[in-house]
């Protein structure tokens, strides 16, 4: 296996795909580099001296300043590294848009659900969607007692339970209803259970305002206030909706109907080595063919957001991107926290430095494909547009990952090289960036991009990826979903009464 990567020729660190030791010789190019220190696999080392203030490139970009003098050899981290962003800043439309490519001529298809509004789901589900924590327990208790009735037409009935929808101000509580009514208009659920309270700010009835045009049979309300025996008659209306879902029978789809959203988390030094450049080539695989991706965690833009905004069809849309990241810095700034508090810890153990080095690799998720669209948080996707989008939401894995399954996600593709188990409202494919992981959690990972570093091309991986994807859409499950795990997350930000 090769020792050592370097990334773009213009780089001036080396990443070692493999534990190094000092005194070590390794071939870089046509060089030959002594080691001075040891060197941790997917962490970096100097090809040659830098002074202090010296930029650090890899990727073929700045991923920061020097604050002391390194030796070649050197190890390069967070001891000798710092970040050389700026907070607010300005910024010129330069569009890079890559080359008109045809669309695909090879038509890919999945088997899914055709629901009534004309959008596609890829699950037969029946949801409970609180519309306020106080009735968390009793969406609990209807989810166990609803799966009584399920028959093999119905996939799962799941109940999504959340802290909020009560005691909030302002954005926390436009947010709260904006992700609800994304999941519940959501085409993987077939069958809607919305259950309030009565008392709440989230009342049933301004529930139903955010939802548009929606069928009476595929959504029922229930007011637990209303009722004497809430749980039989929420036991009602679950087998009323799981008697409508039976209608609904897979068919073959075209794979251009399919929405994916593209997350990180848990990112190591192979993460933008093998993981993300999968991902990215699966996107642009899927949007030649007509489909829709979409990127988000928009703090982990930061450092490489100029790459996306010269990617944008058009001016407007650069002007959105651009807000789109400076709103987000503002944020930071407003809570008087610094803007570039990333990475985290386990980032950094696994060989990234600075937020540059996280967000270089991370939008690598997003391919080469041109920006068609900027959507803000909790806001639907227009499903007319189609392409590549950029969603405004944090970095935060759960928040980020409900966000994309509220803006209409199928499926969130979650690269990661540290490992997680967690699972979204949607199918959460867990990419590995290693193959040491993928071996270790086998019942966490669905796939594992670190054979990349054993031969395989990012080609072969990228098709690979698209097989699992349309298999994934067809109805096999991913390990997230054999486990039972599914959780929602939602951005809150200001006062709780």
């Amino acid at each position: 296996m090769q020792e050592v990567l370097k990334i773009h020729e213009h780089d001036n660190v080396a990443v070692a795909l493999l534990p190094l030791s000092a005194g070590q010789e390794v071939v870089v190019g046509k060089e030959s580099i002594i080691l001075l220190e040891d060197i941790p696999a997917g962490h970096k080392f100097s090809l040659g001296s830098l002074g202090e203030g010296s930029e650090v490139i890899k990727y073929g970009y700045s991923i920061g300043i020097t604050i002391q003098p390194i030796e070649k050899g050197t190890w390069v981290h967070t001891h000798n590294l710092t970040t050389g962003l700026g907070e607010l800043l300005h910024y010129e439309y330069e569009p890079n848009l890559p080359a008109q490519s045809k669309a695909s001529e090879e038509i890919s298809y999945f088997y899914g659900y055709p629901r009534e509004d004309g959008r596609v789901g890829i699950r037969n589900e029946i949801w409970i969607i609180p519309t306020v924590g106080c009735v968390n327990d009793v969406a609990r208790l209807l989810e166990k007692k609803g799966r009584e009735y399920l028959t093999d037409t119905i996939d799962e009935l799941v109940a999504f339970t959340h802290p909020y929808g009560c005691s909030q101000l302002g954005d926390d509580h436009k947010n709260t209803q904006k992700i609800l009514a994304g999941l519940i208009n959501h085409p993987n659920a077939a069958g809607i259970l919305v259950l309030g309270l009565g008392c709440e700010n989230n009342h049933v009835d301004d529930m139903k305002k955010q939802l548009g045009d929606y069928s009476q049979e595929r959504v029922k309300f229930l007011v637990c206030q209303d009722w004497e025996d809430e749980i039989d008659q929420g036991t009602k209306l679950i087998k009323e909706l799981i008697s409508y879902a039976a209608s609904f029978k897979r068919v073959k789809v075209d794979a251009r109907e399919l929405v994916i959203g593209l997350k990180c988390g848990g990112s190591d030094g192979f993460s933008g080595i093998t993981a993300n450049p999968t991902v990215g080539a699966f996107s642009d695989l899927l949007v030649a063919k007509g489909g829709t991706t979409i990127l988000t965690e928009v703090p982990e833009m930061f450092g490489a957001e100029t790459i996306l905004m010269n990617r944008c069809a058009d001016r407007e849309l650069f002007h959105k991107t651009v807000n789109l990241i400076n709103d987000f810095k503002q944020y930071f700034i407003d809570n008087r926290q610094p803007v570039y508090e990333n990475p985290s810890p386990g980032n950094k153990k696994g060989g990234i430095t600075t937020l540059e080095d996280k967000s270089l690799g991370c939008t690598q998720k997003s391919g080469d494909a041109v920006v068609r669209g900027v959507m803000n948080y909790g806001e639907q996707l227009d499903c007319t547009k189609h392409g590549l989008m950029l969603l405004s939401s944090p970095g935060n894995d759960l928040v980020a990952s409900t966000a994309l399954a509220a803006a209409g996600a199928h499926i969130v593709l979650f690269t990661t090289g540290r490992g997680t188990p967690f699972g979204c409202p949607v199918p959460t494919i867990k990419i590995s960036s290693n193959t040491p992981l993928a071996s270790m959690k086998k019942n966490w990972i669905d796939f594992d991009a670190g054979r990349m570093l054993a031969g395989m091309t990012l080609e072969q991986l990228s098709e690979e990826l698209m097989t699992l994807v349309l298999a994934t859409a067809s109805g096999q499950k991913v390990k997230s979903e054999e486990s039972g795990f599914r959780d929602i997350a939602i951005f809150k930000q200001g006062i709780t009464l």
